[in-house]
């Protein structure tokens, strides 16, 4: 019983697409079709009148890119964003202090620089900067970086003072700690300067799209290590411990070394004020996690942390009772602008490049997360002005350098912060602690900063679930996360930095030297081509070989290229040549071989000969023993057609060396081709036409059209009449190229 399947009456008929249109190929759709425009080139007199033209239009354009702040401020909805952002402010500002007091210890230099560098950059973004959310002062990763070549520069060995105990055979040795904070101010405020003018200029240059380098595997496996080097620095400090500060190739392991080789030295009081001040703060930020929906803002475990150790600090007098080390002095007020001592420079501007990129990559990457979120652009080019402004200008406040933080920009847009405001807010209530009380934080234990600085690395150290995550879905990309995490791990953060950005590099280039290629095949009663390994229903084309490689063509990959293409194809020219001569050698060796029967058997073979004249053909001797008629009276009295001797051999020479006749190349994923890739195809093309198998090209863009015809690569054997713009009209052409010539009966 059959049954019939009435399709619903509700469901729209089939979109159809239907073309009907000549097979073009590139010669016919460059001089016929298309037309293209003629254009006469611009001097180097007008491109410059065209970028230096000014108008008041330009001029306001300008301007406003310049100062984003022109843009919003005009028409700030203060009814519906002033709270948000008041409350996001204070919020932000509360969690500055704690964080610009530790991260001036990762940064080598008194605490209250860090006060400093949480003010003047936040002020100055509110003005250059185009993300609303970010939230701009120290950074651990940037002040770690700063700080390894500030103790490079200055280390303790340089401030060692030997004093007489009553007698000359009896001294002791002590840094002189104010000389030396003091000439590691001086280190990072050049570092901060010239940081600072490499992002200004490279912003003026338009050179944002540097950021791409550094691939997110690439900053992420950099930042876990950055937060290993940032966990090793401060055990000392929850320790209780003195210990040096180590700087550049394997410094995390002397530090580690170091630490456990003193660790009998241990300062129980210290570790016990670390570790209850851990705990708290853990408790705290997991509270604000599973809360953060109900909780309106949430609970600022740093200052409560602070100002709790604060007070048994001072209440105890840990410092002179249990030798807890502390803050000290924190002066009150701001410092007058100095002009920073530019005879350091030389030694620092490998360093600078390293952190005014990372600093750079830092903001960039989570400003756009917050811009894509809540639907508004940012500017990379400005961002780097903005960035490169704050730390130039900072730093004759006697700042470090700065970049955005991802704990505070997260408390700062979760908190109802809407726009720049929030951070303009935020750099008000530091202001407030430098000016007026900042002298309340002197009995602070470093002990509290140490654990400040731990427990805001744990975002940072959930990081290492990317290595299952990148095992499952790109071993490359796992590499380069591995690569620059034991990279900066064991070399340092600026070295690290380097190899895992070469390294970057030529994952690249083995991507581009090793990929993907397939043959494809038609989907039946389509125009589309799909791989036939891969595809049930894509069938190859006879006699027809369509070649596909999704990498460009250049010197690096070309031979990649041409040795992929005789492997899937199966059809290499130069053993077809060879196949080719080997046959030839045969042929002469068989008309040899018939030469010395015919001169043994002469009066034989005239018999034959003479019979042969007299019925009105004559006959050739082959190969095998078999005669082959070559002119003979057929039955209508027409004459047949005459054949040599040689031309028997030529048949036979030229019979087909293998069944392809035709290569298809499609460059529809090809993006450039430069000189040595050109000349390669050129070279392979003529190769397979010298064994009778023809190559044609189909897919390129016009783009890359473009470049072969600056190449020259139209000329000798290759023509525009060999590219068609896609692969159905290339087999279409091959299709009817070979294809048997039509008989027509004569009646």
């Amino acid at each position: 019983m059959e049954q019939h399947v009435t399709p619903c009456e509700d469901a729209p008929p089939p979109l159809m697409y239907r073309v009907e249109r000549p097979v073009f190929d590139e010669a016919y759709l460059h001089t016929q079709l298309l037309h293209p425009r003629e254009r006469s080139p611009k001097t180097i007199r007008q491109r410059l009148a065209q970028q230096l033209h000014c108008s008041s239009e330009r001029a306001k354009a300008i301007a406003l890119s310049f100062l984003p702040i022109l843009t919003w401020l005009p028409s700030y909805p203060v009814k519906e964003y002033l709270f948000g952002d008041l409350v996001s402010g204070l919020s932000t500002g509360v969690m500055q202090l704690p964080q610009g007091l530790a991260y001036a210890m990762l940064a080598a230099v008194p605490p209250v620089y860090g006060l400093y560098s949480s003010f003047y950059p936040v002020l100055l973004y509110t003005f250059f900067g185009t993300s609303r959310h970010i939230s701009i002062g120290t950074f651990a990763v940037i002040s770690l970086m700063i700080g390894g070549v500030v103790v490079r520069e200055a280390p303790d060995s340089m401030f060692t003072i030997q004093a007489l105990n009553g007698t000359a055979t009896n001294t002791t040795v002590f840094i002189d700690t104010e000389a030396r904070d003091a000439r590691r101010v001086h280190v990072a405020v050049v570092l901060t300067t010239l940081v600072g003018v490499i992002q200004l200029v490279l912003g003026l240059l338009r050179f944002g799209f540097v950021a791409i380098y550094l691939t997110e595997p690439l900053v992420r496996g950099f930042t876990t290590a950055a937060a290993v080097h940032v966990f090793i620095s401060q055990l000392k400090y929850l320790l209780g411990i003195q210990t040096p500060r180590f700087s550049g190739p394997l410094s995390a392991l002397y530090s580690v070394t170091a630490v456990f080789s003193d660790i009998t030295s241990t300062n129980v009081t210290t570790l016990i004020v670390g570790g209850v001040c851990m705990v708290v703060l853990y408790c705290v930020k997991d509270l604000n996690e599973r809360f953060k929906k109900k909780l309106p803002v949430p609970i600022p475990g740093e200052i409560i942390v602070v100002m709790v150790s604060t007070g048994i600090s001072y209440g105890l007098s840990l410092s002179e009772n249990y030798q807890v080390d502390v803050v000290r002095t924190i002066p009150s007020g701001l410092l007058p602008p100095a002009i920073p001592d530019f005879s350091l420079l030389p030694n620092l501007v490998t360093d600078s490049i390293a952190i005014a990129v990372v600093g750079f990559s830092m903001g960039i990457s989570l400003a756009k997360i917050f811009a894509l979120k809540h639907g508004y652009s940012v500017d990379g080019n400005q961002e780097l002005i903005a960035l490169g402004l704050c730390n130039f200008v900072s730093s004759f406040f006697h700042t470090f350098a700065i970049t955005c933080s991802m704990s505070r920009s997260l408390v700062q847009e979760s908190t109802g912060g809407n726009t720049q405001i929030a951070g303009l807010l935020a750099s008000m209530v530091v202001l407030l602690v430098v000016v007026a009380i900042g002298f309340v934080f002197q009995p602070l234990p470093q002990t509290a900063l140490a654990a400040i600085i731990m427990v805001n690395l744990l975002g940072m150290f959930k990081q290492f679930r990317d290595i299952p995550a990148l095992w499952r879905t790109s071993k490359i990309e796992l590499a380069i996360w591995l690569v620059a995490f034991v990279a900066s791990v064991l070399l340092g953060l600026d070295l690290g930095l380097l190899v895992a950005l070469g390294f970057a590099i030529l994952s690249v280039i083995y991507r581009t030297q090793s990929p993907k290629s397939v043959i494809l095949g038609q989907v039946l009663d389509t125009g589309l081509y799909c791989d036939v390994d891969e595809y049930e229903k894509a069938a190859e084309c006879t006699g027809i070989k369509i070649f596909h490689s999704n990498s460009s063509i250049y010197f690096a990959n070309s031979d990649l290229y041409l040795n992929a293409l005789k492997e899937k194809t199966g059809v290499d020219p130069v053993h077809l040549q060879a196949i080719r001569k080997a046959r030839k050698r045969k042929l002469k060796k068989e008309s040899a071989e018939r030469e010395s029967q015919n001169h043994k058997s002469p009066q034989k073979m005239s018999a034959v000969v003479k019979l042969d004249v007299e019925l009105g053909v004559t006959h050739e001797v082959v190969a095998g023993g078999g005669s082959q008629n070559h002119l003979g009276v057929q039955g209508n009295g027409q004459v047949a057609e005459t054949h040599t001797e040689s031309d028997s051999e030529e048949t036979r020479f030229l019979e087909p060396l293998c069944p392809v006749h035709t290569l298809i190349l499609d460059w529809t994923p090809v993006n450039f081709i430069d000189s040595v890739g050109a000349k390669a195809i050129k070279l392979v093309i003529k190769e397979y036409a010298a064994v009778d198998v023809c190559v044609f090209i189909a897919g390129c863009s016009r783009t890359l059209l473009a470049e072969l015809r600056t190449l020259q690569f139209f000329t000798g054997v290759v023509t525009p009449e060999m590219v068609f713009p896609t692969v159905h009209d290339a087999v279409l052409h091959c299709r009817r190229r070979t294809a048997p010539p039509t008989i027509t009966a004569i009646q």
